[in-house]
């Protein structure tokens, strides 16, 4: 098939490697430079979104938020202005529920089909094609990008129509924050009783507390590896789509607001770049005590 993927940043340029490496032609823009591996596999450079349109009969968007997907689709030389009836836009981003039902009422109004796509797994599941996919579109747009999500993720749920796969990631993004938080607090606890860090998440991983987050964010609490796999920044942008949601629904989230608010510490502090589990060390400042000491070196 002839693919379009536009933003191939983090997560964007394994999943877009996947889908040329299965032999489909691949069409990319982003907007900073593109990746040398993608080029290198044949993937074939656009000047805009809307050249990727042009030259693609399913176009993916892989950027940062609500913003960001609305200027792809509708801005000067967006897709839009590229589509022709039949085509199909799947936006595989993190971003407003709402706003994605009015995105795709746009793209529909054009004759194409629309779906969201929103993924979890991080970097790590990018890479190993082992994402988790949720998915709004009609019946039969699924059946269409169904074999080609294959490729970049294992576990993938048409969850119902647009705006749907957004809701089930934001749900998904409310449940992540508040075990980081979980986690981040019973480590800070631990350590500052005295007890080894590490040894205390070994033995949690054995009972009814052991979770992924445990597993790998507790892991990087105590060697104390905040590299990104996902940004604090980009998670503060989930939340605050969650706090959204629920004013809008009549609905209390008083967890969640408490987990933004202790991501907006760490950005308080510049930290917004860091990877996510880096939200113990707002529980630390509070706590005036590390879960571990940096490695030397």
């Amino acid at each position: 098939m002839k693919l379009g993927f536009i933003g191939t940043g983090i997560m964007g340029t394994p999943m877009a490697g996947h889908l040329r490496a299965a032999g489909h032609d691949l069409f990319v823009t982003t907007r900073s430079k593109l990746p040398a591996a993608l080029l290198d596999a044949g993937a074939v450079a656009c000047k805009t979104a809307g050249d990727v349109a042009k030259a693609a009969d399913v176009i993916f968007l892989m950027v940062p938020d609500t913003p960001d997907v609305e200027t792809v689709l509708f801005g000067d030389s967006g897709v839009a202005g590229g589509l022709t009836a039949g085509k199909t836009v799947v936006d595989m981003s993190s971003i407003s529920p709402i706003a994605t039902k009015a995105f795709a009422a746009k793209i529909n109004a054009l004759g194409c089909d629309y779906v969201d796509a929103p993924v979890s797994g991080g970097e790590v599941g990018a890479k190993a094609a082992s994402l988790t996919i949720m998915v709004g579109a009609s019946e039969a747009a699924f059946a269409r990008v169904l074999p080609l999500l294959q490729l970049m993720g294992k576990n993938i749920t048409h969850v119902g129509g647009n705006g749907d796969g957004q809701t089930t990631k934001v749900a998904n993004q409310i449940i992540v924050a508040l075990n980081i938080a979980a986690v981040s607090e019973a480590l800070v606890f631990a350590s500052k009783a005295g007890a080894d860090p590490a040894k205390v998440r070994q033995a949690l991983m054995g009972g009814f507390a052991s979770s992924r987050i445990l597993e790998v964010h507790g892991e990087r609490m105590i060697k104390r590896t905040f590299n990104p796999g996902f940004r604090i920044g980009l998670h503060q942008k989930d939340l605050n789509l969650a706090l959204q949601g629920a004013k809008s629904l009549g609905v209390a989230l008083p967890q969640t607001a408490g987990a933004a608010q202790l991501m907006q510490a760490c950005a308080a502090q510049g930290w917004d770049q860091l990877d996510h589990s880096a939200l113990v060390k707002a529980l630390e400042l509070l706590a005036n005590h590390a879960v571990a000491e940096a490695p030397a070196g």
